[in-house]
């Protein structure tokens, strides 16, 4: 009778052992299954967030509500972008308070004399002079033997070919900021292909030296002239500058 108790007992001892340990080695299993990385190279989860039903990790656009807001409320929305600055927009050009301003900034760009050959020691100034006993000159006449070329005194634009009876055969230059004009007059002849609307640059062949419109004929020169445009930017209108005081040391 103590012998078979004893059997029994041993049994019961051994089931309990195996149980044991088969529930150790189930919850070891368990344990690595949790942990394992849901896509290759993926780092195991540790914050604890429960993984998403394969369903809405193979549809990425489509979102339950219930992740929508959970994402809202990890993730909190960002700052609106700034607008993006517009490309290729021109600056602003504030054109000179005064004809001192003005003759500043001509200055600054270093004209070019407009008749080739010229310096500046050979100008003199006569912008002020009266012409017909009642209008005043309000430009420069630089005196050089007739078909001298007249050159572009910087880069611009072609505005006007222009026929006066003072003037006669002229040209109206805007510099390339459209803030002054520059007028060219008593040409000869103007240079071969020159066109209105034409850019031109610095040194650029406009025209040559003559004696057309109200010029003495025994006289070849340039009347060169320089004016502050409105801003209609007309051809025709603008603030008259010396031209001498630009070019002045």
């Amino acid at each position: 009778m103590n012998r078979k108790a004893g059997r029994s007992s041993l049994r019961r001892t051994g089931f309990f052992v195996a149980a044991f340990f088969t529930g150790a080695i189930a919850g070891m299993l368990f344990l690595a299954q949790v942990q394992k990385p849901s896509r290759a190279g993926e780092s195991p989860r540790t914050d604890g967030a429960a993984r998403l039903p394969d369903r809405e990790r193979a549809a990425p656009d489509r979102v339950s509500p219930a992740v929508a807001d959970r994402a809202t409320r990890l993730s909190p929305p960002a700052a609106p972008l700034d607008p993006p600055a517009a490309v290729g927009a021109a600056p602003a050009v504030v054109a000179p308070a005064s004809e001192a301003a003005g003759i500043a900034d001509l200055r600054a760009r270093n004209l070019t004399v407009p008749v080739e050959g010229i310096t500046l020691r050979d100008l003199r100034d006569n912008f002020g002079e009266k012409r017909d006993s009642v209008r005043q000159h309000e430009a420069l006449d630089i005196l050089a033997p007739r078909g001298t070329r007249v050159i572009a005194v910087e880069d611009g634009t072609i505005a006007k070919l222009f026929t006066s009876d003072r003037g006669g055969l002229t040209i109206y230059q805007f510099d390339p900021t459209r803030t002054y004009a520059y007028y060219y007059a008593h040409l000869d002849r103007y240079a071969p292909g020159l066109k209105e609307n034409m850019p031109v640059e610095r040194g650029d062949l406009l025209g040559f030296v003559g004696t057309t419109g109200n010029a003495p004929k025994d006289t070849p020169h340039l009347h060169f002239a320089i004016f502050l445009l409105t801003e209609k930017k007309q051809w025709w209108q603008g603030a008259p500058l010396n031209p001498f005081d630009v070019w002045r040391n």
